[in-house]
Order: structure tokens, then C-alpha cells, then sequence
């Protein structure tokens, strides 16, 4: 969210508005200009922004037309699905807010962050992280691509969904877990809340069969955390790596 990279260079104090993803508690007092992911025009123009920083998924069209037309300045943030999409997205919104020193500062300083964090276990563990909700009836295994495969490299992990299958996120199978067979699972607290916590985990087809299930190694991190990729994600790498640690003790 461009709004905890504005707040992680030091510069809460322009911060006017802010999207709901944007859950860091010391942004909490900024209202929200969003209603669900949908962006409401009215209350954005209300605040008088110099510019709004909006990327591929804000809309509707109709909310950005309106903004459009109220001759407030847009700025287009490229979204970050990766570790390396950060410092990207951290250059683009510094530049558009006049700050890029801010900006090279804290590409430094969360470079310097995630370069310590690897566990250097060895063998390096084998990790598969399942996308879960149980609610909806969704039950996926991340592949290459998931952004969980970024964040499993930079502790020292092997993602062995991404090594074993085809897409992104794949339907979760025995026949997959059994022939990725991870030593550790990693998961999002509620996805597993959803799934009736780490015994409805472990009642998941395949999940007992394997290391993991075996020994109980499973990682769940806030649901906020771990796919938003920006300022907070080298201290969330550090907390995976120390997590990794304990887990396979």
C-alpha cells in the first residue's frame, strides 16, 4: 500500500487518505477512501489531495473518470506481486510525491534488512504454502509465481510447489502434497481459522501424510502481511525466518 511506503519514509504527515489495505495501526487515524476495493471519487475529492497515487486495481472506472475530471493529479504506482517488485514501487511512489532521496533510503535500508534474514539451515527445508479458504471452498497450493516463492527464497527455504507445479495457485491435492512432501506448511492465520485451526489443517486431504503433517511444522502469518508486499516486508522475512527456525528444531 503506497500509503505505509509514504509513512515508512518518514513522511506521515502528508498523508491525506488512505485504501482499506492499508492496515498499518499507525496509519489509523487516516480516513479511508475506499469502500471495500472500490474507490469513492466524493470523499477523495472532499480532501483536496496534490496528488492521488492509484495503480492497476483501483477502481471503478467510473470513480477514476470522476477523479479524472476533477483536475486533481493521478499518479499510476506499479503494483508489487514479489520481493524484487518493492524497490520498484517504492522508487515510483517517492517520485511522484517529490521525495526520491526518501525513497533510495528506504530501498537501502529494507534491502540491507531482507539480506540478513536467511536461516542458512541446511538442507535448506522444504516449504509449501497453501492459500485456504474454507469458508468459500477454496483450497489452493502456491506454485511459481505466488509471491510466497520470493519470500520462502529469501529465508533460505525451498518452495517446492513452485518447483513441482504449474501455475501460480493450483488446486490442492493429496497427489500434489505427496509428491512436493514438504517439511514445513505455511499458511495465512485465517485461512487456517477457516479450515477449523491446525487440526482441521491437518484433516485436509494429504496433509498428515506429509513431513510437515507428520512432524506439525506449520507457519501461519497475519493475512495482512504476507502477500502485501512494501515497507513491512523485510521485518515479516525476518519473523518467517526465526519462525522457520523454531519449527524445524
Amino acid at each position: 500500500a503506497s500509503a505505509e511506503i509514504i509513512y515508512a519514509m518518514g513522511l506521515k504527515n502528508i498523508v491525506v487518505g488512505r485504501d482499506i489495505a492499508s492496515t498499518m495501526p499507525a496509519l489509523k487515524s487516516i480516513p479511508i477512501v475506499t469502500s471495500g476495493h472500490q474507490v469513492i471519487p466524493e470523499k477523495i475529492i472532499s480532501l483536496n489531495p496534490d496528488v492521488i497515487l492509484t495503480d492497476a486495481s483501483t477502481g471503478p472506472q467510473s470513480a477514476l473518470t470522476a477523479l479524472k475530471a476533477s483536475s486533481l493529479d493521478l499518479a499510476t504506482i506499479p503494483e508489487a506481486w514479489t520481493l524484487t517488485d518493492i524497490a520498484k514501487k517504492v522508487t515510483a511512489v517517492s517520485q511522484a510525491i517529490g521525495a526520491p532521496k526518501s525513497g533510495d533510503a528506504l530501498n537501502a535500508a529494507m534491502a540491507k534488512a531482507i539480506s540478513s534474514a536467511k536461516t542458512g539451515l541446511d538442507p535448506a527445508p522444504k516449504i509449501a504454502f497453501l492459500y485456504l479458504r474454507g469458508t468459500s471452498s477454496i483450497f489452493l497450493m502456491g506454485g511459481p509465481g505466488s509471491g510466497a516463492d520470493s519470500l520462502i527464497a529469501a529465508i533460505g527455504g525451498v518452495d517446492v510447489g513452485a518447483k513441482t507445479l504449474p501455475h501460480p495457485f493450483n488446486s490442492l491435492t493429496s497427489e500434489a502434497l505427496a509428491k512436493a512432501n514438504p517439511d514445513v506448511i505455511l499458511v495465512m492465520t485465517k485461512g487456517m481459522e477457516s479450515v477449523g485451526g491446525f487440526d482441521g489443517l491437518l484433516a485436509l486431504p494429504g496433509v498428515a501424510q506429509t513431513s510437515a503433517g507428520v512432524n506439525k511444522r506449520v507457519i501461519a502469518v497475519d493475512d495482512s502481511l504476507l502477500l502485501s508486499f512494501g515497507p513491512r516486508t523485510p521485518g515479516l522475512i525476518t519473523q518467517l525466518a526465526v519462525l522457520l527456525k523454531k519449527v524445524m528444531k
